[in-house]
């Protein structure tokens, strides 16, 4: 299980790129996943899938490029500060 496969990475004709993942989510993360379909769907008054919930989910959240802050800024922050992460991949 230790392998490292690089994923195959495809650019998309809007200038982005395209990676294909398979994550293993806890029920409850996959519920919470499908009420944001849910409210996606709602707002663009069409079905939307889970994968197009995951991508708006993650556009619409502010990027954490902890490589351009300061150390100062990243050094001292304390655990409970970083992100919760529920999945493995």
């Amino acid at each position: 299980m230790n392998d490292r496969i690089t994923p195959p990475m495809h650019a998309t004709p809007d200038g982005e790129a395209e990676i294909s993942l398979v994550i293993r989510l806890p029920w409850e993360d996959v519920a919470r996943l499908g009420q944001e379909a849910g409210r996606l769907a709602s707002q663009m008054q069409r079905p939307v899938t889970l994968d197009e919930a995951v991508s708006h989910r993650l556009r619409s959240r502010p990027a954490a490029a902890a490589h351009a802050k300061p150390a100062e800024q990243t050094a001292g922050a304390p655990v409970s500060a970083l992100p919760r992460l529920t999945g493995t991949a």
